[in-house]
């Protein structure tokens, strides 16, 4: 029997009991080195060659990962390891470090109960350190620190061991900062992570070596010991020592909670059902003869299999042949096949049970995100992803032949990425990609290439821009058609922490009346208001402010479709409108409903909307991102040279190591071309991170010709609204 079927036979027999098995994804800033640790956890488990451990990325299983060399899709795999004279069930999941592709992580959070945050010890936390901790703590998943490249200190930093001891205690004490300015509370509960506490481990995974201080204390390695072993060029000894898997897998089976121990805290966070209920205690019992209950947190293509759903099993027990309901679709699909990771490769088994994470076919309508169960069910809570699109790209097929084909693919692709959005303009025939930055649409373009074999020509990026009221605007009109319906609006600026707590999904439609309220009171908005919350449509609320009025409660659902479509093409370039309040404040409705259809009373509400947008001074909003340049000194001016040059500004500088740090914000659009740009003027000695900040209003005088060149590549009338006149 081959060594990988023995794993496979393992894992089967493990997966029945929850208590030994541990949920845990890989997660931290772009090349920290998590592919390269996952690696040396995969020899470990006997999975791959010990030899090639660090150097085969076998969880890079894509053709542009391994060229590229970074992780651009998270990867999972099961493995088996022994601590205490009990064998455990480790699912892990290798999660991607570059900003663009984030979705990965938050979509790979749902699935795991605790998260190994991997940090440099060199460059220490940097910006995506901070969101994926972000990201963690947001799901209730606990998270464990590993300090990596320990190695360069000694060898290239030449540091003693009491510099480097600083030096790491430094990175321990950053990272629960983090921690606590996130959530003091859990903070103080337990989850701050710590060396005494074994839920720190540091080493260096390129050389497969790492310690903790439990190991110290079985090993009586000290830092002295492990400094003298990379002087003396005896990093072998060390290894045999101080294997990195142990050391790392012990501290997971030690420190990460199972999910019996975790779903009844998961489950609160991430469901908002009946929690009185028998399904509700199938989840927090992890019961595998309860109902069926699968969260879908990926969707894959297998080019034998088709789509592969994985995702994490909360109760029930999956098999072949069930029949089960996709949250948001009509009807069942049934379950082709069951199966499990192995890195790149899935290999099928008979059922999975409750508290593990599973590989399944055969779930045509389900999406990232989706809910899977035997039983129609409150679905779990969406998703919320951090940042939004920000580029655009058009895509179009270089033979017409291919078009159906390259419209069936770009579908699937929204399917399998939810941070991708995808436009089909079936008149004009163009189809628009946004995604989170310029690598994320070039990844996702040269995979149609490549894996669909769509030759296809791309348009020159477009930056996704937004429109937003900067003052409260006086009542206005809107008339509809036939002149026997009217509607009275106001619209004003929504305070940014109501809008910030809509982006992270703490308060939105789905959740009961009560808790909405309350979050959005929290967040500053005032009683009378919240309890009025008609609809919330992206980061805009409308409010029904209106008395008694006859027939508005069958009207209200066309004024709805009539606010959203006014918000989803702003009045300046029929861009998206965002952070509005939009109270209706009074109605006129024709008595006889054949007056009052969806041909009157939507053009009426969009005028309306669109008027009170222009009174409230709508502007023109552009994304930005933070940038950071780590730079060698005698280059520091041409780096920042570069930040100002692009209409943004420098924040700080300052000096960190050998090395000076250059951080600023930008617009979006000015970044474009970043890369080459940034390499030429230092010599290619600069190393930078951005990340996506939302959205500033633009600069007045920059507004009329930004607006003029969207409408006019949007084929729109080029003279402004009746109004505009503020620019």
């Amino acid at each position: 029997m081959g060594r990988r079927k023995k794993i496979v036979q393992e894992c089967e027999r493990l997966m029945d009991n929850p208590e030994n098995i541990r949920n845990i994804a890989i997660a931290a800033h772009i090349d920290h080195g998590k592919t390269t640790l996952t690696d040396n956890l995969l020899a470990g488990a006997g999975m791959i060659s010990e030899d090639l451990a660090g150097e085969q990325l076998a969880m890079d299983t894509e053709e542009d990962e391994q060229e590229r060399g970074i992780t651009i899709d998270a990867a999972n795999v099961s493995m088996t390891h022994e601590y205490q004279d009990t064998n455990h069930l480790v699912n892990l999941i290798d999660t991607p470090g570059h900003v663009d592709f984030g979705g990965d992580v938050t979509r790979a959070m749902r699935a795991v109960d605790g998260a190994l945050v991997v940090v440099d010890a060199v460059e220490g936390t940097m910006p995506q350190t901070e969101t994926v901790l972000r990201q963690a703590l947001r799901e209730n998943v606990k998270p464990a620190l590993f300090i990596n490249k320990v190695d360069r200190l000694i060898n290239e930093l030449q540091e003693g061991p009491e510099e480097m001891q600083e030096r790491l205690q430094a990175v321990i004490g950053d990272v629960n900062e983090l921690i606590r300015g996130m959530d003091e509370e859990r903070y103080e509960d337990g989850w701050k992570v710590s060396v005494q506490d074994g839920t720190v481990a540091f080493g260096s995974a390129l050389y497969n070596w790492a310690t903790s201080l439990p190991q110290m204390q079985a090993t009586g390695i000290d830092f002295g010991d492990i400094i003298d072993y990379n002087r003396n060029d005896e990093i072998d000894e060390l290894r045999k020592h101080s294997p990195l898997s142990n050391v790392v897998l012990d501290m997971v089976a030690e420190h990460f909670p199972n999910p019996v121990k975790a779903q009844p805290e998961r489950v609160p966070t991430v469901w908002r059902g009946d929690d009185t209920t028998d399904l509700a205690e199938g989840m927090r019992l992890v019961d595998d003869e309860g109902e069926v209950v699968f969260m879908v947190t990926d969707i894959g293509m297998d080019p034998h299999a088709g789509e592969i759903a994985s995702g994490r099993l909360f109760s029930g027990t999956l098999e072949r042949g069930q029949d089960l309901y996709v949250s948001g679709t009509a009807g069942t699909n049934r379950i082709q096949s069951v199966g499990i990771f192995m890195g790149g490769e899935r290999e099928e088994v008979e059922r999975v049970p409750a508290g593990n994470i599973a590989a399944v076919t055969g779930l045509r309508d389900a999406i990232a995100g989706s809910t899977v169960s035997s039983v129609e069910m409150t679905p779990f809570e969406s998703i919320e992803h951090i940042s939004e699109p920000v580029i655009t790209k058009s895509v179009e097929a270089q033979s017409m032949d291919d078009l159906p084909k390259l419209i069936e693919t770009l579908q699937q692709v929204s399917k399998e990425d939810p941070t991708i959005r995808i436009e089909i303009n079936e008149d004009t025939g163009e189809h628009l990609i946004s995604g989170q930055g310029e690598l994320h649409l070039e990844v996702i373009t040269q995979r149609i290439e490549r894996n669909q074999g769509i030759p296809v020509t791309t348009g020159e990026p477009i930056v996704v821009f937004r429109e937003a009221v900067q003052q409260p605007s006086d009542m206005v009109e809107g008339q509809s058609p036939n002149r026997h319906n009217r509607f009275y609006l106001t619209v004003e600026p929504l305070p940014q922490d109501v809008v910030e707590v809509i982006q992270r999904g703490e308060a939105s439609m789905d959740m009961p009346e009560q808790e909405r309220r309350e979050a959005l009171q929290e967040a500053g908005m005032d009683k009378d208001t919240s309890q009025d919350v008609e609809t919330i449509h992206g980061t805009n609320v409308l409010i029904d402010d209106t008395k008694g009025i006859q027939h508005l409660n069958e009207t209200m659902e066309l004024v709805v479709e009539g606010w959203e479509e006014a918000l989803d093409d702003g009045p300046l370039a029929a861009e998206p409108v965002q952070g509005t309040l939009i109270r209706l404040d009074d109605a006129r409705l024709h008595e006889d409903a054949i007056h009052r259809g969806p041909a009157q009373v939507i053009p009426a509400v969009r005028q309306a909307v669109h008027r009170a947008l222009i009174d409230g001074r709508i502007s023109m909003l552009e994304p930005i991102q933070n940038v950071r340049i780590d730079v060698p000194s005698e280059h520091m001016g041409p780096a920042s040279g570069e930040i100002q040059g692009r209409r943004g500004q420098v924040d700080d500088m300052y000096q960190e190591g050998d090395l000076m740090v250059v951080e600023g914000v930008a617009p979006v659009e000015e970044m474009i071309g970043f890369a080459s740009d940034i390499r030429s003027a230092t010599e290619g000695r600069a190393s930078w991170n951005t990340e996506n900040a939302g959205f500033q209003v633009m600069a007045d005088n920059l507004q009329p010709e930004t607006i003029k060149q969207i409408r006019e590549r949007k084929g729109m009338k080029l003279e402004l609204p009746a109004g505009v006149d503020y620019f």
